[in-house]
C-alpha cells in the first residue's frame, strides 16, 4: 500500500541517487511540453486579443459619439 501513495513513476530506480543531469533532463521535458502548448495556444490568444481591441474601440467610438451629442448646442435662427 506504501507504494500506491506514489502517483507518477519516476524514470529513475530507487536504488540510486538523483543527479543533476536528471533534473535537467525532466525540466528539459517539461520545458518542450510547455513550449508545443504555448504554441498551439497562440492562434487562439492572438484572435481573443484582436477581438478585445476591436470591442474597446467600438465602445470608446460610440461612448464618444454620445457624449459629443449631449453637449451639442442647438441655436435657432429667427427672422424678424
Amino acid at each position: 500500500m506504501a507504494n500506491s501513495a506514489k502517483t507518477a513513476k519516476s524514470a529513475v530506480p530507487e536504488d540510486r541517487k538523483i543527479t543533476k543531469d536528471d533534473i535537467r533532463a525532466k525540466l528539459d521535458d517539461i520545458k518542450g511540453e510547455v513550449e508545443s502548448t504555448g504554441d498551439q495556444a497562440k492562434p487562439y490568444a492572438l484572435g481573443v486579443a484582436i477581438a478585445g481591441v476591436l470591442a474597446v474601440a467600438a465602445m470608446a467610438y460610440v461612448l464618444g459619439r454620445r457624449k459629443g451629442r449631449k453637449k451639442t448646442t442647438v441655436v435657432e435662427v429667427r427672422r424678424v
